[in-house]
């Protein structure tokens, strides 16, 4: 076909401007236009050699000396949704609806609420999404960035050339939008956009729910899930939870290391589901959480550096994928949650950093806007944009994913103004403080807004400081989390452990300070992937001693921490006494299973945790000083502390014993506030565990003999370097009318009516 040219002595300004790939509006000179009863199409396709009007068999006139075609003719034959057959230079035949004769198409109210910042699901308009348009099936696009010249959408569909299709700005508002038809699911694309002083940035897509495999990094195109959840029982029930009064214990798992195939290389969700959800469940614990699969550059982070806040890490799948993941351990009782990071971005220039040439995401000035201890730069929580940006993330993850919460990452260095700065590195408050009063803020309507959209989730924060009220609600003043990580009882207690035991006794304090504050805060007591990495030794490394005191003492680390006050979480090889660091490119290193010291840390943590779920004591008042009852905690000569934990009731009790010391105490008397028999629900120091046995036999009768202030006391063999965990069993009657009068006999007697091995319960092994 002849291409037909038309003669221009000049092109006028607003088509240089589409030429020139500035133009603001593109819909002001692309499309189709009317003048009366006559009608005009301008179309701007860079690599055709001829275009033609599909509906009406004619020719488009190509203006000389550009890449712009133009039709005319009688309004009434032209369709208000024209089609265009065009021809590239490779003859190939393109033919599609052109995307500039469709009207805006987000709604108004959406980008109100978005600039109010109250659009809880802002994911649901911003972004890719396919759609149907009267008829015509499509992408729309939409992204927001208010400084920006120009913006156009880039991707494989048109050579990634931003002369194609730029997009229309909407107002005030900041979005720019365009539905582009015949685009289809698993195309890839990014924003192209031209600040003000003509400078071009390639940007991903901050609201794509999916990318390409690192190192690439274009947004996916993907359809709606169809996703057949199946944990409707789960939802259910978690809505209607009371998690403060039940058992709740976490494995920490980063899905890049925990397992690998055999060739070494990631696994996919589904594979990790069912490996995860079958040892978890042999280890008996309530939650993982995983560190951020939020989509991010770089394996060294850790997921802490995420670009994608919808999107989870092509490494391990599709969004699908993780869905099967999350439905998989919730049809089989094991919750999920997830590291979620509001206080900080990278600065990688194809990300959020200066998204339209303007520190848009982020702070101008580097005294608010950046952690330079981080290389990190930090979001802006005083502008509403960037707040929904955040929120519709927490929720996105909540409403499409099922997961059951989120661990909010670094709260400490979003609360100050002066985190981790020196004099004169930052800038104090309207009020002369350092607090970031826009930081607290957001977090409160944060914890509101996801506790409102979703009953039952947990919103968790890991926050290092005093701040007080962390774990409270809003409505008095507090932050409005759910929990808070103990990090002060984190530290205390793993710099009395690798204390040698004979200097011990001079830090006694290290384990009782922590009561002093206990209850101020719901707590979970964390031993997290932050305490084996960065030269801080792995948890059995921290140990002092040979190897046999690394191991008991290890043993009796995690019987104290199932025993006091607080939620647990256990980083992935902890459990089972991993030799080294952990290292984030490598598997966990589970041949030491095979070696009986290692597989008895492994079992002891199993053990635990079934005592931990089946004592109410152990799990129902975590967060109040009515669970909680000191024995002895003034017994720093000994390195011994013993404490007793309660039910709701008050009338199941458990004893703990601690001895810090390599010493047995043969016969070592604790007070007990009621009589019964006192059984040795578990000893870390028990042969299956690795230790040497010392212990009780199954358990010991409280005598009515006061000691310490209490009516009824035990009399004890506490093993070396371990923990004793004694349930209180109600006394019972025993008859001995066919038995001797004998010592033996009547001993006997009595474990048989106690269900015990007919072994001395008061004999040091």
């Amino acid at each position: 076909m002849a291409i037909a040219t038309q003669q221009s002595p000049q092109i006028p300004e607003s088509l240089h401007r589409i030429l020139e790939a500035r133009h603001h509006d593109p819909f002001e000179v692309l499309g189709r236009h009317l003048d009366g009863e006559r009608a005009l199409i301008r179309v701007y396709l860079p690599h055709a050699e001829s275009v033609m009007l599909v509906d009406v068999a004619e020719p488009f006139v190509r203006i000389d000396g550009s890449d712009f075609f133009v039709w005319e003719g009688r309004a009434e034959q032209l369709p208000e949704r024209y089609e265009l057959d065009w021809v590239d230079e490779l003859g190939t035949h393109h033919v599609h609806h052109d995307p500039y004769c469709f009207p805006p198409q987000l709604q108004d109210f959406d980008l109100h609420l978005f600039g109010e910042g109250r659009h809880w699901h802002a994911y649901r308009f911003l972004g890719s999404h396919l759609v149907d348009v009267d008829g015509v099936a499509g992408v729309r696009f939409a992204v927001w960035a208010p400084s920006a010249e120009r913006v156009s959408v880039v991707g494989d569909f048109n050579r990634w050339d931003g002369r194609v299709h730029p997009m229309r700005v909407r107002g005030g508002t900041g979005v720019w939008e365009l539905f582009i038809p015949a685009l289809s699911s698993g195309g890839f694309y990014k924003y192209e956009i031209r600040d003000r002083s003509g400078h071009i940035h390639i940007k991903i897509d901050p609201y794509a729910k999916a990318f390409q495999e690192r190192p690439l990094t274009a947004g996916l195109i993907c359809s709606e899930s169809r996703f057949d959840w199946t944990d409707q029982a789960w939802m259910a029930a978690r809505a209607e939870a009371d998690w403060q009064h039940a058992p709740f214990s976490v494995y920490e798992v980063h899905l890049g290391s925990w397992q690998r195939s055999e060739e070494g290389h990631f696994l996919n969700y589904r594979d990790l589901a069912k490996r995860l959800a079958d040892y978890v469940l042999e280890l008996g614990f309530t939650h993982i959480e995983l560190l951020p699969i939020t989509e991010h550059p770089l394996d060294a982070s850790w997921g802490y550096q995420c670009t994608g806040y919808f999107a989870p890490s092509a490494r391990f799948g599709s969004p699908d994928d993780f869905r099967f993941f999350v439905n998989y351990l919730h049809e089989r009782g094991i919750g999920i949650l997830l590291d979620w990071v509001p206080a900080h971005f990278p600065k990688d220039a194809y990300a959020l950093a200066r998204f339209d040439g303007t520190a848009l995401y982020e702070h101008e000035d580097p005294r608010k806007g950046e952690h330079k201890d981080w290389g990190t730069l930090i979001f802006n929580f005083g502008r509403n944009e960037v707040k929904n940006f955040l929120l519709s993330s927490a929720l996105y993850w909540l409403d499409e994913f099922h997961l059951d919460g989120l661990r909010v990452d670094a709260v400490a260095s979003m609360l100050y103004l002066d985190y981790s700065r020196n004099a004169g590195e930052w800038i104090p408050n309207k009020y002369g403080g350092n607090e970031n009063l826009e930081a607290v803020d957001f977090i409160r309507q944060l914890n509101m807004v996801t506790h409102e959209q979703h009953p039952g989730s947990l919103m968790i924060a890991e926050e290092s400081t005093a701040w007080p009220a962390v774990s409270r609600p809003t409505y008095l003043g507090g932050l409005g989390f759910s929990m808070k990580w103990n990090m002060g009882w984190m530290h205390d207690t793993l710099s009395y452990m690798q204390k040698d035991p004979i200097y011990r006794h001079y830090h006694h304090d290290l384990l009782t300070f922590g009561l002093l504050y206990a209850f101020t805060e719901n707590f979970v007591l964390p031993f997290s992937h932050d305490e084996v990495v960065h030269g801080k030794q792995s948890m059995l490394d921290k140990m002092p001693g040979d190897a046999w005191q690394k191991f008991a003492s290890l043993r009796l680390l995690y019987t104290f921490m199932f025993s006091y006050p607080g939620k647990k979480l256990l980083f992935q090889g902890c459990e089972f006494a991993h030799g080294t660091e952990w290292d984030f490119d490598a598997q966990m290193d589970w041949d030491l299973l095979e070696r009986p010291q290692h597989e008895g840390v492994r079992r002891i943590v199993a053990d635990l945790n079934r005592l931990y779920r089946e004592q109410p004591a152990l799990h129902e008042i975590d967060f109040k000083p009515d669970g909680f009852e000191w024995i002895d905690c003034h017994d720093s000569s000994q390195s011994i502390l013993s404490y007793l934990r309660k039910d709701q009731s008050g009338e199941q009790i458990v004893a703990a014993v601690f001895n810090f010391t390599p010493v047995p105490r043969t016969s070592y008397r604790i007070g007990v506030p009621e009589p019964g028999f006192y059984r040795e629900a578990l000893n870390s120091d028990a042969a299956l565990y690795g230790g040497s046995n010392v212990g009780n036999q199954g358990g010991v009768e409280a005598e009515p003999v006061s000691w310490m202030g209490r009516p009824y006391s035990i009399r004890l063999a506490v093993p070396p370097l371990a923990g004793l965990v004694l349930v209180r069993e109600p006394a019972r009657e025993a008859t001995t009318e066919d038995l001797e009068e004998d010592g033996v006999e009547v001993e006997e007697a009595l474990l048989a009516a106690t269900d015990q091995t007919p072994l001395s319960r008061t004999t040091a092994a």
